[in-house]
């Protein structure tokens, strides 16, 4: 048992300079009934050293080789026991009151399984990357408010699709639900990227709300510890992942040909920037797809049979 409301849970790999900014933000947070578990991901550098020092009272779990963020973030909570997990990207400095308003806005929201964050650019901290995220009828996940200066136009707390996984704060029963049913609170299959939105699919697929919580600042360094063509890569791979695993039948069938439309111009776009070792990734990624479908139709039985909601009560979520 942690004792804590809520368990912060930190997947690193070979991220010493980033954590030496994201812990101390951490020590400053006005709430503090939480503990901190940093997961070393098999880092070469002194991570463990690092966080030994700067948080003495942080468990650090070291994982013996390179799993991924998926099962990082799976081997946290299997050791967590907290009500309530907050997922932070070690490249991320959150703002003293992060996690008191994304408990506050829990607390408001009973039915709420997920709290997003506003999470701004880390070197021009009035830009936005992420005020939730969306999924929309073409098949493609997106940051809402992505690169818009913040005027407070996304200043009110209202329903979002997702939660970004950067920074996020999860309630555990709800986590548990969708770990039933599939076997995992994440899906190692993915790795990392999107492994956020198939959880925000399950999610809601069993009836669960998410909120976006505007006072739950956080500055993010984009991509510092993924990014380039892994990113290229597993967001390609995963984007179709998400589509064959989590979306229903109906919206599949009528979006159809927004969603090929789609795939085409992205397909279309990477081939005159072959020289190029991201568009060579993305393309990587759209071809090791067809490896995953097998795992992820069986899944999708799994998932879609078990959905709580009618079709429409997802689709009204959707963006153009």
């Amino acid at each position: 048992m942690s004792g804590a409301r809520v368990d912060v849970i930190i997947p690193t790999y070979n991220g010493r300079a980033h954590l030496a900014v994201c812990l101390p933000a951490l020590a400053r947070q006005t709430y503090r009934d939480f503990r901190v578990i940093v997961v070393d991901d098999a880092s070469t550098d002194d991570t463990a050293e690092l966080v030994r020092r700067v948080m003495p009272e942080a468990t650090l779990l070291r994982l013996p080789c390179n799993s991924g963020l998926a099962v990082a973030i799976n081997r946290a909570l299997a050791s967590s026991s907290a009500e309530l997990v907050a997922f932070l990207n070690n490249d991320t400095e959150p703002e003293p009151g992060w996690l008191a308003a994304l408990v506050a806005a829990l607390d408001r929201h009973p039915d709420a399984a997920a709290v997003a964050s506003k999470l701004r650019l880390f070197d021009r901290r009035d830009v936005l990357h992420s005020a939730g995220d969306t999924f929309s009828r073409r098949g493609v996940p997106n940051s809402r408010g992505v690169w818009e200066v913040d005027r407070g136009q996304y200043d009110s707390e209202e329903e979002v699709f997702s939660a970004c996984g950067a920074a996020a704060l999860y309630r555990r029963a709800a986590l548990e639900a969708v770990a039933a049913i599939d076997g995992h609170v994440l899906d190692p299959d993915f790795f990392m990227y999107c492994e956020d939105v198939d959880l925000a699919w399950r999610l809601r697929l069993l009836g669960y709300r998410i909120v976006f919580a505007p006072d739950a600042v956080v500055y993010h360094r984009l991509s510092a510890t993924g990014g380039g063509p892994l990113a290229s890569y597993y967001v390609a791979r995963n984007t179709v992942a998400v589509l064959v695993k989590d979306v229903p039948w109906p919206i599949l069938r009528r979006n159809l040909p927004r969603i090929a439309a789609q795939q085409a111009r992205l397909l279309l776009g990477t081939l005159p920037h072959l020289r190029e070792p991201a568009a060579r990734a993305r393309l990587r990624g759209l071809l090791a797809t067809p490896r995953l479908l097998p795992r992820m139709l069986a899944k999708r039985r799994r998932i879609q049979s078990t959905r709580r909601v009618p079709i429409a009560a997802v689709d009204k979520l959707l963006v153009d």
